[in-house]
Formats: structure tokens, sequence, C-alpha cells
């Protein structure tokens, strides 16, 4: 394993650093204050000029109108965009666009493509992926409740969705939805594309999340499909597909998430030290010189290093093997770096005290909307039981609940 920097990231990343400090980080507070709705003029003009930059969609193969980076460097990427709360946005990478982007470039037919995919990546239109149910555990992805049935040359979906992250103001969604309730569990469901103008969707509400409802892309919906008819052209990849394709979507979508935790987690650590070295605690004296500061510090620079060369590691075991022989890698940085994200946010707060849970920082921002981290894309004992399991089957040890 080599994880040198190319000649193309080592003239990337700064560049990206620079316009993240400069250009998108003064809109952090002015976006919280007004709404991300009403922020999208100055948001566009971010984005018109990361296009013009060359920089757009950056984990988008050349031949879908991307930047084309491999797995590790857009992990390398987004840990600079992860710095920023707008950072992914800005570059046209955010979740759940850029998953669902995956999804069409592997599975969808050249005419999906050409009404869905195409101006996602030129960043025309939004998208989201409606797959927990609020009746259902999220930990057990194949138990679900909605359903399309077969009508004619439709589909006839009906189910009740939460968490449709980025609903409010989309253009479609990608909804799982269960197509053949007799088959074997991982190939009863298949995901097909709703078009969010259709009269069989509602949207209920944005979830209140921490005390933040949140609008336009930042936002967590709740929605209906009642009687919601789409025409079965709209199923991508083969019917029963839905596990398989969700799991597809997820392997890099960890990387991706992991990835801008640990910007998030640079960004708390550059907060925490330079107030540090700056606040005083006595006249003369500095808040980085007590010991248990110094912990915190050491601390975190040893667990974000640790957690950043695992992801790398887990991104090249990826593109070398296949996300299946990965599994251990990507369970394993699921719920470490979700964990070393939560620590370093926390002693961030701590200490800065009083302003730590203000709103003047982004540490208390990030302490509501990250928590969620250890829970979404399979909550971190799933991962845990997930990567024992395989590891004591090796030992002769077959656990099967």
């Amino acid at each position: 394993m080599d994880f040198s920097l190319s000649p193309q990231m080592e003239e990337l990343l700064p560049q990206v650093r620079e316009f993240i400090n400069s250009k998108v980080i003064p809109l952090e507070m002015p976006v919280k204050k007004k709404g991300f709705r009403a922020s999208l003029p100055e948001l566009n003009a971010i984005r018109a000029e990361v296009k013009k930059r060359g920089w757009w969609t950056p984990q988008m193969h050349k031949e879908h109108g991307g930047l084309g980076l491999s797995l590790v460097d857009h992990g390398l990427l987004s840990v600079e965009l992860g710095r920023c709360s707008l950072g992914h946005y800005s570059f046209n990478c955010q979740a759940p666009d850029a998953g669902n982007m995956e999804i069409l470039a592997l599975f969808g037919s050249d005419a999906q493509k050409e009404k869905y995919l195409h101006p996602m990546v030129r960043g025309e239109i939004r998208s989201c992926f409606a797959m927990t149910e609020p009746e259902h555990a999220g930990s057990n992805p194949v138990w679900m409740s909605t359903t399309a049935v077969k009508d004619g040359d439709d589909y006839v979906i009906n189910g009740h969705k939460w968490y449709t992250s980025s609903a409010d103001g989309a253009n479609f969604t990608i909804v799982m939805a269960v197509t053949d309730p007799n088959q074997q569990q991982h190939f009863r469901a298949s995901m097909i594309i709703v078009p969010l103008d259709n009269p069989g969707y509602k949207f209920v509400r944005n979830i209140s999340v921490m005390g933040d409802t949140g609008d336009d892309w930042a936002s967590h919906a709740e929605v209906r499909f009642e009687n919601c008819r789409v025409p079965q052209s709209n199923l991508l990849g083969g019917e029963g597909m839905g596990f398989a394709i969700a799991q597809e979507r997820l392997g890099p979508g960890r990387i991706h998430h992991c990835m801008r935790w640990l910007g998030i987690c640079e960004r708390s650590f550059e907060i925490m030290c330079e107030y540090a070295a700056k606040r005083e605690v006595a006249p003369g004296v500095a808040l980085g010189t007590r010991q248990m500061v110094q912990q915190s510090i050491a601390d975190s620079r040893a667990e974000i290093d640790a957690a950043k060369w695992m992801v790398l590691h887990a991104a090249w075991a990826i593109e070398k093997f296949g996300q299946k022989e990965a599994r251990d890698e990507v369970s394993c940085i699921k719920f470490f770096v979700a964990g070393v994200l939560q620590r370093v946010v926390d002693r961030a707060i701590q200490t800065l005290g009083g302003l730590g849970v203000s709103d003047d920082t982004p540490l208390s921002y990030y302490y509501r909307h990250e928590r969620p981290a250890r829970i979404y894309d399979g909550p971190d004992e799933v991962h845990k039981q997930s990567v024992a399991k395989r590891i004591l089957k090796r030992y002769g040890i077959s656990i099967s609940k």
C-alpha cells in the first residue's frame, strides 16, 4: 500500500483547503441564520465557481461529467470538504445525491441516466433516498412494509418512510419497496424511481433533529406513498435487486461519510487548539498549559490520525479486492470513526466551555447533527456484531442470529 499523494492531489488539496477557508466557511453562520433555501443564491454562486475551477462532482467518472477521482483520492478530498458543513454541497458530492448518482451510473438505463443522472451531475436537480421506515428497526434493512404492486405497465407503491434526507425541494426519490414478499428475504425488495411531483407522493414534514428542523437540502423528511403509480420502466436494475444495490451504494458511501467526519474532526481540533493557545485562565497563563487540555489535544490527534489511515486502507481494499472482501474494513471504520468524531467534538466543546455550547462556533452544530453518525448506515452495534461474527467464523464458530 502506497498512500503517497499523486501529483494531482498534491496540487488540488491545498487549493481546495484555501477555497474552503476563504469562500465557503464564511457562509456557514449566515446560512444557519437565514436558512438554507434563502441562501441558495449565495450557495449557487459558490457552486458556479467550483465548476469554473474544474472541481465539480469529484467522485463521478469523467464519462459522467465528474472529476473522476479514485475512492482513495476522493476520500482525501472529503477531509478538506468536511471541514465545512457546506463543503460537499458546494462541490456537488453531498449525500444523498452522491449515492444516488452512483446507483444510477451503475444500474440505471440509458433513459434513466438521461432524465435523472445527467441533470443531477450538472447540479440542476436534487434527489433523496427513501428506505428507512418508522415502523421497523433500521438495523434490519430487509424488513419493511412499503410495497410496489404491478398493475398493468405500472407499479403502485404504498408505504411510509422517514429520514428521507433532503426530500424538501428534491425532484425525485429512489424508494426501496417490496415487490415480491414470497421471495427469500434479500430478494424481496426493489429500488424504484419516483418523481416527487407524483400525486401519490405525500411530503409529511421535516423532522426536528435535536431541535433543528432545517429546510431544503439540510433536512430530514417523513414521507408517504399512497397509491403512488409509476411506470415499471422506473425500476432500477432488476426486480428483487434492492438489497444488493443498497449494499453497492453503502460501501463507498461509508468511505465518504467517514472522510467527511474526519474533516469535522480536523476543524474541531483546530478550534480547540487555537482556543487553548489564546485563552487565558489567569493573566499570562494560557489554557493550553493545563495538562488535562494537553491530554485532550494529544488523544484527539492520535485518534484522528489512526482513523484516517483506517479509512484510507478500507478505500484501498475496496478498490483492490471489491466491497465483499473489504466488509470487515468497512464495518470497522463505520463504528470506529463515528466514535472518534463524537469524542473529538466533545473534547473541543469541553475545552471551549461556555463558548463551545453556544452557536458562536460550529461545535454545537456538529454535536447535534453528527450524533446520528453512530446510527445511520447501520448502528455501531450491528457493525460490531457483523465483524465479530465473521471473525469468529474463521475460528470455527458459526452464529446465525
